[in-house]
């Protein structure tokens, strides 16, 4: 189809990534002013911020069009998906209003239901076009018939697209998410994504083939994977991202972690990511020429903050330039002092902060010294946490009456540290294990389990494997063993014991991990010789901790659980 296309300008603000940090977060900055260190603390971010901000932008772009697009990965992370899953994020999302959401790999973490509920509460599309549904099966919560789910058409094999008209022009917009879903998250088996290049390819040609040459990508790949996208599909505008929580632009005089300048071009492609955790805003000015080509991007990612600055004073508070660090955070050029927005203040204040905040003060423990956690054990030694969220499923499946022998967990599924004092119910569901995945209890012969454990860390080290990530590395309970990455493949897991004895590969024994690690994620392939009678429970992994430290506080301070494994040499 010919169409007499023209030039067009479209300003397009853009998150990702933001894992149900609804509220603020308190953020560690360093700056230095007149040659000396400070470490200053803002308040970062928040749904209220990013409110208040689009509608400035908005107000700002009125004589050109306006989008605003989320990249995925909107569940998880915070005490407000584990208590409402994704209840709050539709509706915090749906006063937010953006134009269009891509599928993230963390939506389908408990697989496909959830992100059913989900689709039926939003108001605005969901992009996930290299899902193909085409063979879903009868569900509670189906999902390919929904009009604001752009899935993948079997027929054009292509994605469905979105289509927006500016100033009498029409903009595509069409999102695609990881193929390797299955490896890193939980889509039902009837589900499955199709090849990104494929996809996009054969999408680009469908769009231009109708005479619309203004094309814009919302994806959850990854930075690299876009940047590869770009250099290999053309006919893309621009390239909205996600997953890899790349924070474009240069905050170094903040002392955050950056890469790359805002709106890195590829080819006749510009890729976008705008951080993490709600705490950044992404917002460029894109001009389109008539024959699609983006001819200019101008804009920046904005770290969004109150306007207090707050200093821990170890000294004579006189001594200390505030009012000049201050004035040196909230100056710099990619930094808003931002107000927040009244009605999403009161949408949290009404149904979701008097649940969290109760249990942020409903203490189960507290530490005397810090425990650490590290994916990959160091010189210091492994995770001294992991060890024990492994234990805890132990405890609370043989407290449901699971004869348990082991339990393993893989490290990417405990996030942070813990700071020696008290531990609240919310440092554990919130920060500590945010991921609501349910714990399960399999029956294995032990002739697989060195297998499991090889896999597993050969996955998280890449040794002579195109692993995943560090997260695969296990962590155990009554499982010890040794690993040699130097010994040839099947050969490198020796001297297992379980439960303080010699492993016998002829007896079954019974383990119990996250679903997650059940179905053979990341280098665990091998726990998929479980037997046929495994069971998931209802229980998740913070679920599971905050048992055992509220029946055993000191645990935490008297017993160490570390496996024996060896440092990868």
């Amino acid at each position: 189809m010919i169409r007499n296309n023209k030039p067009l300008t479209v300003t397009i603000a853009h998150i990702n990534d933001t894992h149900s940090y609804f509220d603020p977060t308190s953020l560690a900055l360093s700056v230095v002013h007149k040659n000396v260190p400070y470490q200053p603390f803002v308040s970062a971010g928040g749904f209220a911020r990013i409110a208040t901000r689009l509608d400035q932008i908005k107000a700002e772009n009125q004589e050109q069009g306006f989008l605003f697009l989320h990249a995925g990965d909107c569940f998880q992370g915070t005490l407000y998906f584990s208590l409402f899953k994704g209840e709050a994020n539709a509706e915090l999302l749906n006063a937010l209003a953006p134009d269009a959401m891509a599928l993230g790999n963390h939506e389908l973490d408990m697989g496909n239901e959830p992100v059913g509920k989900f689709v039926r509460e939003i108001e605005f599309p969901f992009l996930a076009g290299n899902w193909n549904l085409s063979e879903e099966g009868s569900k509670q919560y189906p999902i390919k018939d929904l009009d604001n789910v752009y899935h993948y058409d079997t027929e054009t094999r292509t994605a469905r697209w979105l289509e927006k008209t500016i100033d009498g022009e029409k903009l595509a917009i069409f999102g695609l998410s990881m193929e390797k879903m299955a490896d890193i998250a939980n889509p039902d088996s009837d589900t499955h994504f199709e090849p990104v290049l494929a996809t996009a390819t054969k999408t680009v040609a469908a769009i231009r083939a109708t005479g619309i040459n203004k094309i814009v990508l919302l994806s959850h790949m990854g930075y690299e994977a876009d940047l590869k996208l770009a250099a290999e599909v053309p006919g893309i505008g621009l390239i909205v991202g996600g997953h890899s929580h790349v924070l474009q632009g240069d905050f170094s005089e903040l002392g955050l972690v950056s890469q790359d300048e805002y709106g890195v071009r590829v080819n006749d492609t510009y890729v976008v990511q705008a951080g993490f955790h709600a705490m950044t805003l992404g917002h460029c000015r894109v001009h389109f020429d008539e024959k699609g080509r983006v001819t200019q991007l101008e804009g920046r990612n904005e770290l969004l903050v109150g306007r207090r600055v707050f200093m821990d004073v170890d000294h004579e508070a006189s001594l200390v330039p505030y009012e000049a660090v201050r004035d040196q955070v909230q100056s710099h050029p990619n930094v808003v002092v931002c107000r927040k927005h009244t009605g999403i203040k009161r949408i949290l204040a009404e149904k979701y902060q008097p649940r969290v905040r109760s249990l942020q003060q409903q203490k189960i423990a507290c530490l005397e010294t810090p425990l650490r956690h590290i994916r990959i054990p160091d010189a210091l030694g492994g995770s001294e946490l992991a060890p024990l969220v492994a234990h805890s499923f132990l405890y609370t499946m043989k407290s449901l009456g699971y004869p348990v022998d082991f339990a393993l967990h893989n490290a990417g599924g405990v996030r942070n540290s813990l700071n020696a004092g008290p531990v609240t119910i919310a440092d554990v569901a919130g920060k500590l294990l945010p991921f609501a995945v349910p714990i399960g209890v399999y029956a294995i012969e032990g002739r697989y389990i060195p297998a499991i454990i090889e896999g597993a860390i050969d996955n998280a080290i890449g040794n002579g494997v195109a692993g995943t990530g560090s997260g695969s590395y296990p962590y155990t309970s009554q499982l010890d063993f040794h690993y040699d990455k130097e010994q040839t493949k099947g050969m490198r897991v020796s001297a297992v014991t379980i439960g303080g004895h010699p492993l016998d590969p002829d007896k079954v024994y019974i383990g119990s991990s996250s679903a997650y690690t059940m179905k053979g994620k990341e280098g665990y392939d091998a726990i998929l010789n479980m037997e046929s009678d495994s069971e998931v429970t209802t229980w998740s992994m913070a679920d599971c901790f905050v048992k055992l430290l509220s029946e055993h506080p000191d645990i935490v301070n008297h017993i160490k659980l570390n496996s024996l494994s060896s440092v990868p040499k």
